[in-house]
């Protein structure tokens, strides 16, 4: 059976009224219905799915016009520069590539991008104490979690249900009792299963940046299904960005199509009719409207749910657009005067944590010091709680725990600042994570064309900007096949 990596195994396994009037600006790209307007594609949202399907639709000839909330490319594809020195910088929104990101991987070279791996060694801080993850690994140390295996972090969960792979020999033809487990939570199965209560709570932390959703609203199905498949499942901790920040693979795509993408154009309605789709949207103040014979819609559920719709779409469509679940995504970016945690005798680069920062990291690999930046990944219900304060006191916390990991952050501490994904008004959550009753149809039906409105994001395909890139290339196609 194929191996997959760990990201991928969890990926997987979980993922007023007003007037509306005419803009110079968009009565120049106005479409009709004359001859050789079926080539016309209006694209709603900027994001890696909307970008790489209207920068294919392009190439092929089509006539593409992108409307986009934001002032910039790149959706949850986000690099923050200034408010750090030295020229560091961080990734705040999508982070990583590993080697089955193709569609990343393939846009990379056209774009002359180079791919960087951040192989860092790691450690571990559990309930107050500091492990190193070589001494773990080779079984010197072992963590104070009940039923876990020596000398593996990831995964303990696995022999709880491992008994379900025998009830499997067909993956397209699964059995009743196996299809069942669609009606369950992780938890409820781990909780079945007799799994110590240490299991779960190792699982919601370890798993931290890969599933932003509760134990408690992550499929039962999904998540046996991802480890069915998972049989290279290790402890390969390496991961990898695009070399001077990933928003630079959005920026690539837009550059491409520049004058085709209308900035800060946020939806608000989209009228829908036999052969023609009348979208409405904010332009300074006021609302303007823009009709076309075709639309991909390519963005989030989160936000799309809180758009007017008039002749909905069918009922199993509109379920999905209403219930499909983001989860709770906060990341902290820290300065510090020096790299302390490269120190001889320092619990790591990067650390997996059971606090609510649940991972933290060496950033700059590819930066040169002597500053540096410690970046966090909070998510799930830890993401949620440090919502609720005020942002001052967000980095407060933060800064805490960092100084609970290493004694030396405070000394060398210069600022800090932070992304809570929930506040963002065109986003509204991190990426999209299948729940309880949602594993067996929700992706297809999600990506599922509707007469002359198709559908991308990494919700019809993959939690992450690889699955992005590929659902857009798939609607580009998707769109040529239709219309030829």
């Amino acid at each position: 059976m194929k191996k997959i990596s760990r990201r991928k195994f969890i990926k997987t396994s979980t993922t007023g009224m007003a007037v509306a009037t005419a803009t110079p600006m968009l009565a120049a790209r106005a479409f009709s219905s004359a001859p050789g307007s079926e080539k016309n594609v209006l694209v709603l949202g900027a994001g890696l799915a909307g970008l790489s399907c209207a920068y294919e639709l392009d190439k092929a000839g089509y006539d593409v016009t992108v409307l986009e909330a934001r002032t910039r490319p790149g959706g949850r594809v986000r690099t923050y520069r200034d408010p750090f020195a030295d020229g560091l910088y961080a990734e705040m929104g999508a982070e990583y590539v590993d080697a089955s990101d193709t569609y990343v991987r393939k846009y990379c070279k056209k774009f002359g991008l180079e791919l960087l791996t951040a192989k860092l060694y790691d450690g571990i801080y559990v309930r107050g104490r500091r492990y190193s993850m070589s001494d773990f690994i080779k079984q010197k140390q072992t963590l104070p979690f009940e039923g876990v295996e020596p000398g593996k972090l990831f995964a303990n969960e696995r022999k709880y249900i491992k008994h379900w792979f025998n009830k499997i020999d067909d993956i397209n033809n699964l059995p009743p009792e196996v299809l069942d487990l669609d009606k369950m939570s992780v938890a409820e199965l781990l909780k079945k299963e007799k799994a110590p209560r240490d299991i779960v709570e190792l699982y919601t932390y370890t798993n931290a940046t890969e599933s932003t959703i509760r134990p408690d609203q992550a499929n039962a199905l999904s998540f046996v299904l991802g480890h069915y498949h998972a049989l290279g499942f290790n402890e390969n901790t390496d991961e990898g960005r695009i070399l001077g920040g990933n928003d630079q693979l959005p920026k690539s795509f837009a550059r491409e199509i520049s004058e085709s993408i209308k900035y800060g154009k946020p939806v608000r309605k989209i009228s829908m009719r036999e052969k023609e789709v009348e979208v409405s949207f904010e332009e300074g103040g006021k609302m303007a409207t823009i009709t076309s014979p075709r639309v991909v819609i390519a963005m989030p559920f989160s936000t799309l749910r809180k758009v007017t719709m008039s002749n909905r779409f069918p009922d199993d469509k509109m379920k999905c657009i209403r219930e499909l679940q983001y989860g709770e995504v906060m990341k902290f970016a820290m300065q510090f005067k020096r790299r302390f945690w490269n120190d001889p005798g320092s619990v790591g680069q990067r650390v997996f944590t059971d606090t609510p920062l649940r991972r933290v990291y060496h950033f700059p690999i590819d930066q040169p010091g002597p500053r540096g930046l410690l970046v966090t990944f909070t998510s799930a219900e830890d993401a949620k709680k440090i919502g609720r304060l005020t942002p001052e006191n967000r980095l407060i916390k933060a800064r805490k725990v960092v100084s609970e990991i290493w004694n030396e952050a405070e000394r060398y501490w210069e600022n800090g600042t932070m992304k809570y994904w929930n506040e963002d008004p065109f986003t509204q959550g991190s990426y999209s994570s299948l729940g309880v009753g949602q594993s067996r149809d929700f992706r297809a039906i999600a990506g599922r064309q509707e007469g002359i409105v198709h559908f991308a994001g990494e919700h019809t395909t993959g939690a992450s900007m690889n699955g992005a890139i590929k659902s857009g290339v798939r609607v580009s196609e998707e769109v040529r096949k239709t219309i030829g």
